[in-house]
């Protein structure tokens, strides 16, 4: 279960990253990279909060003590990661969503996500039962 927190210091690392290259897009903006670089501040903000969300999800799994299926850690942590990802390419990447191969990222992450949430979600119930 230790790769729950691993997974919730490298989530909170991107977390920090996105926070910096929010500010100095915003606060110090340098011609040529922001607004061609940076082509969506907004989605940015997103994945900034989906790192936060994802982190605290998993520090909150591992606190629980409950012993959970190290597969379904392993899902929940390539999912917290892959997940804001997504957000993080479409702000840099204006034709994101018109692009393949980040359509079938996209559905690859959420169905690992999925899974392994669920996988969790059930443990911590089947435990409380």
């Amino acid at each position: 279960m230790e790769i729950l927190l691993i997974g919730a210091v490298i989530m909170i690392f991107a977390l920090l990253a996105s926070a910096w290259l929010m500010t100095f897009a915003r606060w110090f903006p340098i011609k040529g990279i922001d607004g061609e670089f940076l082509t969506d501040y907004k989605t940015l903000i997103r994945a900034h909060i989906d790192f936060a969300l994802m982190a605290l999800f998993c520090l909150a799994f591992y606190a629980t003590k409950v012993p959970l299926p190290i597969a379904a850690c392993w899902l929940v942590v390539i999912g917290g990661i892959a997940n804001p990802c997504v957000f993080v390419i479409a702000a840099f990447d204006p034709t994101f969503w018109d692009k393949t191969i980040w359509k079938v990222y996209t559905a690859i992450s959420f169905i690992i996500t999925t899974i392994g949430f669920a996988w969790v979600g059930i443990t911590l119930l089947s435990y409380a039962l």
